[in-house]
């Protein structure tokens, strides 16, 4: 709450999850599905589900993800699972009585930006940036790696430098898509079946070799493929991928920085993101990157820092900034403001690409 008692609201909107939850909490109130499936009539919302309803039903419906890589590619979807987190199925708020901080990717135009606010009426501040907030730093490099997109994305003095934030098209889905090759000879019904599957073997990464049981009965044994799978983050060309990746990519981010800030950047590097869980992930970077330039990185001392709460970095991040804002109502806006104002209001609240 602020000083006039009103709630203050955090809402991580990514790819494959929803985390929402308050201002100053170490854990996020509610983790859901970014999942909707529409009415099967276009002329009403009845029979709409959205977010839990539709993850327990998946494997035997169509499903559509509002996010694709990121980025909302539906807006009336959007606005439905909107409507799902702030209402009385999750956090059952009053939005026009509250203060809500809402996350968007980096190197996003402007307009992206205009969209959330006019449809949320909340902040909108970049994920990334968020990240750093959690081990208090304002200078480091972002790692953020979900189920649509990975950024790597600098941050200096609590800005985001846009013109050296790289984006690699993989990450959770594309290792789901991975696994699946490499565990040809099942079948699949659906790619949900495996999703759900996946989630288990996250939890599970002890366990060398198991077995699942899918809804249609079949039963597979996962056991070398869910670690082979994450290599393309490193090795895109696997998966038929142009580019760089996620070790060369962070590389040629700092180094493309000013020589003045590779310190900073190389001693501070944080992991966000469920992709960025997989075990062992910060200490193979890390050997990348000292195999990769020994001369021009012998003089610098590299962290990769390797926090459990990684999953949850962005939310936990706005949580503390939230929390420290609270009460400068100069930092936050009404969507009436908006309206009256228009993009004028993000530039006087620096909210940036």
């Amino acid at each position: 709450m602020d000083s006039q008692d009103r709630k203050v609201v955090v809402c991580d909107n990514s790819t494959g999850f929803v985390k929402c939850g308050y201002a100053g909490s170490n854990f996020p109130e509610h983790i859901f599905p970014a999942l909707v499936r529409g009415p099967v009539s276009r002329s009403t919302t009845k029979d709409l589900t959205v977010g839990d309803e539709v993850s327990e039903l998946r494997s035997m419906l169509e499903v559509n993800y509002p996010l694709g890589n990121g980025i909302v590619r539906n807006w009336d979807d959007m606005k439905h699972l909107w409507d799902y987190t702030f209402g009385p199925e999750k956090l059952n708020i009053d939005t026009r009585n509250c203060k809500m901080l809402l996350t968007k990717p980096p190197i996003n135009p402007t307009k992206y930006t205009e969209k959330i606010i006019e449809i949320s009426g909340g902040y909108v501040t970049i994920q990334t940036v968020l990240t750093l907030y959690v081990p208090s730093l304002l200078t480091g490099v972002a790692v953020d790696s979900g189920d649509g997109v990975t950024h790597i994305c600098p941050v200096y003095e609590g800005f985001s430098l846009p013109h050296l934030t790289r984006r690699l098209d993989i990450a959770g889905r594309d290792i789901i898509r991975s696994v699946l090759l490499l565990l040809q000879g099942y079948v699949f019904n659906h790619p949900p079946d495996f999703e759900t599957q996946e989630q288990k073997l996250a939890l599970e990464t002890k366990v060398l070799v198991e077995s699942y049981t899918l809804p249609d009965g079949h039963i597979f044994k996962v056991g070398g493929e869910r670690f082979e799978a994450p290599e393309i983050l490193f090795q895109p060309h696997l998966i038929n991928v142009e580019g760089a990746g996620v070790a060369e990519l962070l590389f040629n981010t700092i180094q493309a920085a000013d020589t003045d800030t590779r310190s900073e950047s190389y001693k501070y590097i944080v992991f966000s993101g469920g992709s960025a869980m997989y075990p062992g992930l910060p200490s193979r970077l890390e050997q990348e990157l000292k195999t990769g330039d020994v001369e021009k990185l012998s003089k610098f001392e590299i962290c990769l820092g390797d926090t459990p709460r990684r999953k949850h970095m962005v939310l936990l991040g706005g949580a503390v900034l939230a929390d420290t804002m609270k009460d400068k109502d100069n930092f936050w806006m009404t969507r009436q403001e908006y309206q009256e104002k228009g993009a004028r209001v993000l530039e006087k609240l620096a909210v940036t690409v």
